[in-house]
């Protein structure tokens, strides 16, 4: 027996969508990784409590209990995979893989059984339908009536928003079953319920997505955002990754917190909450709880009384709140100018260091170059560049690269198809990095300075990314040397290429085009016009008599008619060989029919005579139907294609004879 199990191709249901992702059993549980985010779970072995086999809308689905009440459901499996599943289960999680169908008899009476965070709607033993209640967003009701709102779901193109239950009443005294359908679901549905005070509040934080000054208030399951405009409530459940990335001018900090599903306003998706804080900013915290509260939920994560930088104080809150570790950026350090180094410091004036970037990274743009702007080591952890219309920063992260601000994109390692380094498209002083994912989705971040590119390479390589040069022919080994030198005072590599290129286009056009078009390309002679315009700014024209300038204007006259006879014989001497090329031999044998245009020059008049006063064009479409309908059974067809493989015979015959006699007369 197979130690452990694995599935590429397998589903889980998340908010009611499909998420592609990779389902691995071993001994110790189930590990599922989601494709598109990377969020992982981890079901221990021994919190297992049930285990499902169903029929469902992909094939076959798993749905896992445990005994926190939690419920996982994967699809995409194979019916010939029960077998092995099943005796999985029962020799590592002693638990038996029950199969049980669903009820599709489409009544709309039943029962309502609450299970966990499940609501299974059943008739008999057989459920109907189940509704996650993490995806429930609303509950009201009415009378007799309870009615369910979900979030709605951004991948979906047609999503569920809401459902109605209708609740009989029952004669039992003091007990109202519409309530407490409702209590049921509240204590376990994603509803976001602001009851009872915050643990703490952080007055008037710069957010950057979404745009605005907002007081955030963290409460024990979610953090409310309080703006002037705008309110949003965000659940700790939904946070996906924590960043914490220092800006380039080393003043301010940047706190990213990635949302899936993300947080609404109208049609507008926000997938990340940027805040910005400058690093001067201290704060005095005192959380809203007694120590020994702090203590048993935080176990010393927090105390009761803090303080320090105020993005320190938001980092760690939000860090014991959501339980989720803070990402930095690794140990990349980038370069600057030394204009930009002076800003940052506040100094006016430094050391200024000139280095190369250590490692064998091929030198796609030259450090030694010539006196000009002095670049240095400036310690910032991130690069400056564009992507779509913005500025912003690129952070190399030890797993993935993160792009602040607009928009926010963050890209992780395995989901990375390759890299490519590429000259920038207006200037020679700085180069593009792009990204392009397995999915086919490609980033682009221009404008980056020439200096960060020994730097960026040496991460890229040491994190064995896969590297291409898209500006490199197939079949040749890609080689950063053509980049080099690209000072606007050197030679460019790059540019000699794109030239060679070009002037192999234009000699296959010449030799293409018909004889007007190669008149027009003779008429243009750089050499001679420019001895032309010497000779007509001669530096001597002004000490000339006016008889020397009659002569010499007869001389230019003589002179311009015999360039003109010498280009003409020129042209004719170029055109000959070009002409007995396009040139056909009369006597050549004529290539031989098809079958089907044999038929058509035989049966064109009996289609005529068919279809009086009939097109050409239509003519043309009735006689391919008409041949399209003959099958190669029957005899009429094998005659053509018996006489078209005949005049087939007699071509090949007639050229070989064609083409010995021209050796020979060649050969005299």
């Amino acid at each position: 027996m197979a130690e452990t199990l694995e599935f590429n191709d397998v589903y889980q249901e998340v908010k009611g969508s499909m998420n592609d992702g990779r389902l691995r059993l071993s001994r110790q549980g189930i590990i599922f990784k989601n494709s598109k985010t990377g969020k992982v779970d981890n079901i221990q072995a021994g919190e297992l409590t049930e285990g499902i086999w169903r029929r469902v809308a992909l094939g076959h689905g798993l749905k896992l209990l445990t005994k926190n009440g939690h419920v996982y459901k994967y699809d995409g499996f194979r019916e010939s995979e029960f077998e092995k599943l099943s005796d999985f289960f029962r020799t590592h999680y002693r638990l038996e893989l029950m199969e049980k169908d669903l009820c599709v008899k489409g009544w709309n009476w039943g029962t309502v059984k609450f299970g966990g965070q499940l609501l299974s709607f059943d008739i008999g033993d057989q459920p109907v339908f189940e509704i996650p209640l993490s995806n429930v967003s609303q509950c009201t009701t009415g009378k007799n009536e309870v009615t369910l709102e979900f979030h709605q779901n951004d991948d979906a193109e047609v999503s569920l928003m809401e459902v109605r239950f209708y609740v009989p009443p029952t004669q039992e005294d003091g007990v109202d079953p519409v309530e407490a359908f409702a209590q049921n679901v509240l204590s376990k549905a994603d509803v976001i319920q602001a009851t009872g005070d915050a643990i703490c509040i952080f007055r008037e934080l710069q957010c950057l997505t979404p745009r605005g000054r907002y007081d955030i208030r963290i409460y024990p399951t979610f953090l409310h955002l309080h703006g002037k405009t705008f309110d949003y409530k965000i659940p700790y459940t939904t946070v996906l990754r924590l960043f914490l990335l220092p800006h380039k001018d080393q003043r301010q900090m940047f706190f990213v917190i990635s949302l899936d599903p993300p947080i609404k306003q109208g049609q507008t998706r926000y997938h990340f909450l940027i805040l910005l804080f400058s690093k001067d900013e201290d704060i005095a915290l005192t959380l809203n709880m007694n120590e020994e509260e702090v203590e048993k939920r935080f176990e010393g994560r927090l105390t009761k009384n803090m303080s320090g930088s105020l993005y320190e104080m938001v980092s760690r809150v939000m860090k014991a709140l959501v339980n989720r570790k803070i990402t930095v950026p690794g140990n990349f350090q980038g370069w600057e100018s030394e204009a930009a180094g002076q800003l940052a410091e506040g100094t006016s004036a430094g050391v200024m260091l000139t280095q190369v970037p250590t490692g064998s990274v091929p030198p796609l743009l030259s450090t030694d170059r010539a006196p000009g702007p002095t670049t240095r080591h400036s310690g910032a952890q991130c690069i400056t560049c564009s992507y779509k219309a913005s500025s912003g920063l690129l952070y190399p992260l030890e797993r993935g690269f993160i792009y602040v601000h607009k928009p926010p994109v963050h890209i992780r390692f395995d989901e990375i198809s390759f890299v490519n380094f590429a000259r920038g498209t207006t200037t020679t002083r700085s180069f593009d990095f792009e990204i392009e994912t397995k999915q086919g989705t490609q980033y682009t971040f221009s404008s980056i300075e020439r200096e960060e590119y020994g730097k960026l390479f040496d991460f890229v390589n040491a994190k064995k990314l896969n590297i291409k040069n898209r500006g490199l022919k197939e079949g040749m080994n890609p080689s950063y040397d053509e980049y080099a030198d690209s000072d606007e005072d050197q030679h460019d590599a790059y540019l000699e290429r794109m030239k060679e290129e070009g002037k192999i286009r234009e000699e296959n056009a010449n030799d293409s085009s018909d004889d007007s078009g190669e008149e027009t390309d003779e008429s243009f002679n750089p050499g001679e016009e420019e001895e032309d315009v010497a000779e007509e700014f001669d530096s001597n024209a002004s000490a000339s008599s006016s008889s020397n300038e009659g002569d010499s204007d007869r001389e230019e006259k003589k002179r311009k008619q015999l360039k003109k006879a010498k280009m003409a014989k020129d042209r004719k001497s170029r055109k000959k060989p070009t002409e007995m090329k396009k040139g056909k031999d009369p006597n050549a044998p004529k290539r031989p029919m098809s079958a089907y245009m044999l038929w058509l020059n035989a049966s064109r008049e009996k289609i005529k005579s068919d279809h009086p006063g009939i097109s050409i064009t239509d003519l043309s479409k009735k006689a391919g139907e008409i041949w399209k309908g003959m099958s190669k059974e029957k005899k009429e067809k094998q005659e053509w294609d018996r006489k078209a493989e005949d005049a087939r015979r007699e071509y090949e015959k007639a050229m070989k004879e064609y083409e010995g006699g021209r050796g020979e007369s060649s050969k005299r």
